[in-house]
């Protein structure tokens, strides 16, 4: 799945008023801005296309196929 830039800044803009209603510090704030980011970075799907060079104990070959995997 594409990451969503609306849901990112949906997030970022939820800190921010929160920011506004109830000042936190500085570090909790990082913190919570990491969390923010880090949550939506892992949305991300990473697509590998077919063909890749790859070497194994039994050989070397490519890849036949697209492969799709996450971030984590």
């Amino acid at each position: 799945m594409a990451m969503a830039e609306a849901t990112l800044r949906a997030n970022l803009l939820s800190l921010f008023n929160t920011m506004k209603d109830a000042p936190m510090s500085d570090a909790d704030c990082a913190a919570r801005l990491a969390q923010i980011i880090t949550a939506h970075i892992r949305t991300a799907t990473v697509t590998v296309d077919p063909g890749i060079p790859v070497a194994t104990p039994a050989g070397t070959g490519s890849t036949s196929g697209p492969g799709t995997g996450s971030l984590s």
